[in-house]
Order: structure tokens, then sequence, then C-alpha cells
């Protein structure tokens, strides 16, 4: 049960007299809080959070009550800018820019094909965005160059889900959270990443004393420190603990025999290969006490009911799709899927990065179809009235992936769209110098670090003055209504994207138009005759309705308008060989299946075990590099400062990056509370503050990534390594060798 009253967060302009509320949704985090935006005089004026909302119910993170402040930031790019001869960005006309983007595209079509095109996109966009995106890329520009932050923030929920159920769509939902005994947070700290989540959690359990917590970290985090049981093992250690774990439910048949036998396949290649572990190997590998691991397998093991979430802590480090895989393992052992209170609820970083997988944007196939069947190239094909061979483009290539093919040639056009690699990607040292071969394009509302190697910008519209529509981490589709009008000279992403096909001359197989709507909501319509029949059909939605109820999730249909709360509750799963998104990939390698490998399976509407073979860390500490350093975010600030680094409220709270050291390792290096220190990688190094504490555990240290975005500021990722995940590519960065040196 739901115990949070209604508690209605509200922020406005000093002495602000507002003359209207304007139906929103918050567009910092994933969890998808609706919001109302307060303006006046035509301005955006203030945030309250919508009371009726079920997600939130009235309650906002700190972040979002000052979302709208950069809004009316002074230093707002309010034109295009092209880089002149002389090396300095010089105010333009969009007729001026767009001609140039088109040139530079299509000078790049004809001398490297479509893989000369890249388009790089965000997480904080809307759907109908990313369908256009989706539509341009595949049809248009016909490459398989489509990806997006979301590599970094989410990649690797997509591809557990597909290797376990046989499409995206995460099975458990937020309603979930109010029901389940035992919650696993693993590598998910919702106390910085989620706070509204976070109460609703914490709400539940001071009234009632449920749920049971564990949370898997190695650091601890404010959300640790709430938990009944908090693992803090080694960094690169997560499989260890879950194949353990795996292997204790098995031991002591604390599993769901029926539900395994009738609605699963590949029990037992996972039961044969987990034979070799025990607590005591794990213990050993991990770092924990035995005892912490014998009872973590018992509360799992013998829990009525349990959510599992999954973030950054699971999806940036070594094994990271075979370790959420092994989660869902663990709900498939015990029954524990499509039930009240039961799933895995593998999380989002970005507040619609869920709805750019979803509508095909990032490389995926709209709406959970898979680019290796026929039929389903086919059924986009007769959809958007163009060839089917101009759709059959091959597997995509991640940003990590692009990065090479941009040094060794291939790559010549870039479109950058509302994100900052050059802060956010791993090995910084790198990814500049790739950005600064090709001929880039970066769509942003505000000067970044990579707007500094960037021939062309774009400025686009903010939240508040355009609409559309996102799909948080469970699933929910919220409308975000437009309030005022963008600034004179600023056009939305969704206008700047069909003028660009439009100038490019994208056509239909008949002539007309590729892009053939002229609005979000008309874009939205469309999307929804795509997703008719598949996993996230959205045909029994409108605007009217997402407005009016606050939001709905898919799969939403006409015999089931008012959505799905969680997947799977018949038990049955889209794993037949002509429906599922994929033919999914090898567990250790990476391998793309073929379609007779995947029919061999036969999963026929079953969930799929898969084995989950431990690797570990490819890179750990040595004698020259004797330290773990690992990343994170803090509460204050969202991805990499961009907004929040404007809003004074936020910036005041952690105006620099620092490093977190443990007291023993500060004593042993006479590093003190402030003392400057230089951290030193394989990669990089950076000189930052210190913090010395308890929160570490020794040999470990931990520097927030949100820095670097402004003058003078240390950036960690000039540290981190651009190691992917075999399957989900995301980059491990949540572990690296490093060593410390206290300055002067």
């Amino acid at each position: 049960m739901d115990r949070r009253d209604i508690r209605q967060d509200q922020v406005t302009a000093e002495g602000a007299d507002v003359d209207k509320w304007v139906h929103s949704t918050c567009n910092l985090c994933s969890v998808g809080c609706g919001t109302d935006i307060a303006v006046k005089d035509d301005k955006i004026v203030g945030i309250r959070g919508i009371n009726e909302h079920s997600i939130n119910k009235g309650r906002l993170d700190p972040k979002a009550k000052y979302q709208w402040i950069p809004n009316n930031s002074e230093d707002r790019v309010l034109t295009p800018l092209i880089r002149n001869s002389a090396g300095e960005l010089e105010p333009a006309s969009w007729d001026e820019a767009m001609e140039l983007v088109v040139r530079k595209s299509k000078q790049a079509l004809k001398e490297k094909g479509g893989d000369g095109v890249s388009i790089y996109s965000t997480g904080q966009g809307f759907l109908e965005d990313y369908y256009t995106i989706g539509k341009i890329g595949r049809a248009g520009l016909k490459t398989h160059l489509l990806d997006a932050n979301t590599r970094l923030c989410t990649a690797t929920t997509e591809w557990c889900l597909i290797e376990s159920f046989g499409s995206d769509g995460v099975p458990a939902s937020f309603d979930d959270v109010d029901k389940a005994d035992t919650i696993m947070l693993f590598g998910h700290n919702p106390a910085e990443t989620g706070t509204v989540l976070w109460d609703r959690i914490l709400t539940r359990k001071k009234a009632t004393g449920k749920p049971y917590l564990i949370v898997v970290d190695p650091r601890k985090t404010p959300t640790a420190e709430e938990a009944d049981l908090h693992l803090d093992l080694k960094p690169g250690t997560n499989l260890a603990l879950l194949n353990c774990i795996q292997e204790q439910l098995i031991e002591h048949n604390w599993i769901d025999p029926d539900f395994i036998q009738n609605h699963t396949i590949q029990f037992d290649s996972l039961q044969k290969e987990l034979e070799n572990w025990s607590i005591d190997k794990a213990s050993s590998i991990t770092g924990l006490p035995a005892d912490k691991i014998n009872l973590a397998a018992e509360k799992l093991g013998k829990t009525n009911t349990l959510v599992s979430t999954t973030l950054q802590g699971a999806f940036q480090s070594s094994d990271a799709t075979a370790s959420c895989v092994a989660i869902n393992n663990i709900h498939l052992m015990r029954g524990l899927i499509g039930k009240e209170g039961c799933g895995p609820l593998h999380m989002a970083g970005q507040p619609s990065s869920s709805a750019n997988r979803t509508v095909g944007g990032v490389g995926t196939y709209p709406a959970n179809r898979n680019p290796n069947n026929p039929t389903h190239i086919k059924e986009i094909a007769e959809l958007w009235n163009v060839r089917e061979e101009d759709l059959e483009i091959g597997p995509n290539k991640d940003i990590i992936k692009q990065i090479e093919l941009i040094e060794k040639g291939q790559i010549q056009f870039f479109w950058n769209i509302h994100t900052n690699p050059l802060v956010s990607l791993p090995n910084k040292g790198r990814a500049r110098k790739a950005l600064e071969k090709v001929f880039l394009v970066v769509q942003d509302p505000f000067l970044t670090e990579t707007s500094e190697v960037a021939d062309v910008i774009l400025p686009p519209a903010m939240w508040g003055e355009k609409e559309g529509t996102m799909e948080n981490a469970d699933r929910t589709i919220n409308l975000l209504r437009k309030a005022v009008e963008p600034p004179e000279g600023v056009k939305s992403d969704f206008e700047i994207l069909v003028d660009y096909a439009n100038r490019m001359g994208f056509q239909d197989k008949e002539g007309n138009p590729l892009i053939g709507y002229n609005t979000p909501e008309e874009a939205f319509e469309e999307w929804k005759r795509v997703s008719e029949g598949r996993p996230s059909d959205m045909t029994g939605m409108t605007y009217e309705r997402l407005e009016k109820e606050n939001g709905i999730r898919w799969p939403c249909t006409k015999e089931n308008p008012e959505g799905k709360t969680r997947l799977y509750e018949d038990f049955h799963f889209p794993t037949e060989t002509e429906y599922c998104q994929s033919f999914g990939k090898n567990t250790f390698t990476g391998r793309p299946l073929s379609k007779e490998e995947f029919k061999e399976m036969d999963p026929d509407g079953k969930a799929m075990f898969q084995v989950t073979r431990y690797g570990g860390p490819s890179e750990a500490p040595q004698s020259e590099y004797p330290f773990w350093l690992n990343t994170g975010r803090l509460v204050w600030h969202w991805h990499t400062r961009t907004k929040t680094g404007r809003m004074p409220e936020m910036e005041e709270k952690a105006p620099q990056v620092f490093v977190e050291i443990n007291e023993e390792d500060a004593r042993h290096l006479s590093i003190r509370e402030g003392d400057q220190v230089r951290i030193v990688s394989p990669r990089g190094k950076v000189e930052v503050p210190a913090k010395v504490g308890n929160k570490m555990n020794k040999g470990e240290v931990f520097v927030p990534f949100h820095y670097g975005n402004f003058e003078g500021e240390q950036t960690p990722n000039e540290m981190t390594m651009d190691e992917v995940d075999p399957l989900s590519h995301q980059p491990v960065l949540k572990h690296a060798s490093c060593r410390l040196e206290k300055v002067g």
C-alpha cells in the first residue's frame, strides 16, 4: 500500500504573481514526476509538483525545484553559430547554419555512404524527437550510427531484458515497490539519484517495517546507511556475489520448480555452471564476510515478494549485462515475476532514455522490432512507405566504436544533440582528439566543453518551451505541454529535425516527404501506428488522456486502455522467434546469435535462463596504481551540470569536484581534509581537494563525475577506461586503477 501523504513542493520566483500553471513532467532523473510550470508575463517563474500524479504525489527532487532557472540564464545561445576560418564562432542565420549542415551531410554521404554520418543524441529529449531521429537515420541517411548518452546510463537495461525475456521493457513498476517484502538495490543509490522514489520506499518502511532493504554498493552511500543489509563488496565483483547467491538458492531448494518447468528454458545449463560456486569462494573474491553472503542468499531465497533495482553501479561495472541477467535469473528461479510486488526493476538514469530505446532513436528498431528479422524490416518499410533494402543496414555501432571509426577516417559528420560527450565519455583525451577530426554539429542551449570543438552550434528550446512526451523508468508515458514560447531565434529539437529532413530532400518511395507530420502530436499518432501489436504498443494513448490521467504505462491498447502495471502477469514472454526483439548474444563474448541458433533454443513464449560466467575487472590496482577509482553522482547535480551548474541553489551545495578517501589511507599518505590531491590513472590525471571519512573502504576512492564543463574545472573522465561490456557496449566507468599524490 502506498502510504505517502500529498506534499506539494513548490518554488516560484520571489514576488511572482503566477498567471497560469501548465501541465508538464520533470526533465531530470528517470522517476518521471508530474509537475506544473508557473508562468508570469509569458516567462517561466517556478514549478510545483502535481498532487494527483501517482509517481510523486506533489513531491519534487531538490534539483527539480530549480530546473526552470536555467531557462532564464543570460548565457543561453540564442542564434546559430558557425566557426569561421579564424577558428572563432560567429552568429549566423538559421538558413546559413542549416545549409552548411545539409551540405556537409551530403558530402559525407557521397564520400563515405551512410556510415559517414552519425547522430549522437540524449536521454532528456522527447519521444517524438527520438522517433524522428530514428526515421531520418534509418530511412533517410541509411546509417546504423545512431547512439545517445543513454549508452552511458541504460544500455545494459535493454540487453539484460532482451537476453532473459526476449524484449526490452522493465517487468516491474514503482507500484510494486509499495508491495514488496524485500527490495534489493544493486548498485543503485536512489537517496541521491531518485529522491522521490527513495522517499516512497522510506515512508512505507518507517510506517510498517517493510521492505527489508538489501543494498549492494562498495560505498557507504546515504542509501546504504538505511539498509538492513549492506553488502560493500570490492569493485568489479558483482557477478561473483550473484553467482554465489544463485548457487545457494539451488542448494537450499529456495526455488520454484513448477515455474521453472512450465515457464523457462535452460535452467539445467545454468545449474551446471553454478556448481563451482560456494560462499567461501565468493567471500574471497568480493571481500564480503561469509555470514553476510549467507544472510543475503537466505533473505532472497525465503522472501515472498521481491523487487530488484539496478543502476550505474551495476551497468557501468565489469560483467554488467551478465550481472543484471543473474538478477533476472534469481527472479525466475523463485517465480517472483509478473506478480504484485515482484520483478526486476532495472532503472534508467535520464528522464527519457527509455523512450529513445523504445522508438528506435538509439540504435534499436522502432517498437522492439528485430533488425535481423526480415519480417520486421518489411513491417517498418510498409509503415514508412520506403523500400525494404533501404532499411537493411546491419548492426548498430555504439559511441565507443564510433570513436574508433572516426580515428580510422570513416565518420566525417557527427551531430551531437543535448549532450556533452567531452565531459561524459570515458578516456576524455581520446574522445576529444576524435571529435576534432569530424565536422561537428552541437545542438545545445548552452556552450559546453564539446562546443569548443564544434563547427556549428544550433540553439534548441528547453523544457517548458516545447511539447512532447517522455517515458520514465517504469514504462510510464508522461506529457509535457508547452508553457511559454522559446526565446526569439530558438527552435525546438523537433522543428530542427523536420527542417533538416526537408532540406535534405528525404522522400518515401512515392516521392512524398519522408517526414510527413508537422507537429509533435502528429508524430506521436504516427508512432502509435508503428507500435501496434508490438510489446510497447501505445495505440490506446492520446495526448488528452496522458494529461488527464497523469501518465499511462505501456502497453496501452484499445482493448487494455489502462496500460499495464507490470509485465508478464500471464507468464508468457515475447520470445517467439518471429516476434522477439533480438536473437540475443553470446553472454560471454557478445557475439550476436543467428536466427537458427535462437530457434534451436526454442523458447517459444518462455523466459530464458542464461549462464552467467564471472570474468571480473580487466584493470585492477597494482604497484604503480594501488587504488580503485570509482565515479558517480551527487544529489545536487545532474549529468555534466550544463543545467544544474546554472542553478545557484544547487551549485552552492557542491561547487567543485573532490575525492573521497578512507581515513586510514589518508593518514598513511599524510592527507587531511581539504588538501589538494593529484589522482593519476594510466590514462590521465586531475588535482582535486580531499574529503576524508568512512564512506569508502580502504584502497578505494570516489570522484563525482559531474564536473569539467566550466572553465578551469577538473574532469574525472580524464582517468576512466573506455572498455565496454561485451553485450550492452556500456563503458566500464565504475572502476579503474589509480594512485594518489599529495600536492605541495
